[in-house]
């Protein structure tokens, strides 16, 4: 996916290092381990901006309902049987999204504090969170089909050719007319190139980059689009949903 070539505004000659190839999964724990974990109202992830959680779980549930009219054999409405939430943290989005959508959600997340949050919460016991796999994307190797791969801001935290072979991986445990939806922040680099974040040790990559991966995972990007609704003074990240199915 990336090349040592030179790039615009990098001196000729010097060799380019890929933004992918800093990511350091201990660090990653490391840092996402040390922030509190807490299943009020799922907010743990948002920092300073609880407002922020209302409008973007709207915008997967309208997104959602939009890439469902576009699939024949997929019902525009009524719950998927079996879903999956892949970077899900303390059940935010599992909580104000996917149990709406789907019959039970299996969690995908690597940080024990918040998969132990999970285990004792309401969502377990009422049946809606299933399994729960204590484990990173990287090493997520599914046994069910599942109608429906939900992954959100975690991504992030894989080198390209690990999220390659993360999506193919979800390809192949897709029931007949199950879906991957794939939501991330994109860069916003002037030069037009991934960026890194020393802090939690995680890249922001550019919609090219992101269709480049998928094309190379076998999937066809069915629907994709912007959230709206961020008030603009706070400048924060583009966030952009994909919709993915398999190529064939």
């Amino acid at each position: 996916m990336s090349s040592n070539t030179d790039k615009p505004g990098q001196a000729p000659g010097t060799s380019f290092v890929p933004a992918d190839s800093k990511i350091n999964h201990e660090a990653s724990i490391k840092y996402w381990s040390s922030l509190a974990s807490t299943n009020s109202n799922m907010l743990g992830m948002l920092g300073t901006y609880p407002w922020y959680t209302r409008i973007e779980l709207q915008g997967s549930k309208n997104f959602l309902t939009k890439v469902r009219r576009l699939l024949p054999g997929l019902p525009a409405s009524g719950k998927f049987a079996l879903g999956a939430d892949c970077g899900a943290g303390v059940g935010r989005v599992t909580e104000g999204f996917l149990s709406h959508v789907c019959d039970v959600v299996d969690a995908v997340e690597p940080v024990r504090k918040f998969t132990d949050v999970l285990a004792n919460s309401q969502l377990k016991t009422d049946g809606v969170v299933g399994d729960i796999y204590t484990v990173g994307l990287e090493n997520w190797y599914p046994e069910k089909k599942y109608d429906l791969i939900w992954t959100q801001w975690c991504v992030g935290h894989l080198t390209d050719a690990q999220l390659i072979d993360y999506i193919v991986r979800c390809r192949g445990s897709l029931a007949e007319n199950g879906l991957v939806v794939l939501k991330e922040n994109l860069s916003t680099d002037r030069l037009g190139l991934d960026m890194f974040d020393e802090e939690d040790s995680s890249v922001t990559r550019t919609d090219e980059k992101f269709r480049q991966i998928f094309e190379a995972a076998g999937m066809v990007v069915i629907k994709s689009e912007i959230q709206t609704g961020f008030p603009k003074q706070f400048k924060l990240l583009p966030v952009k949903s994909y919709a993915l199915r398999p190529k064939s």
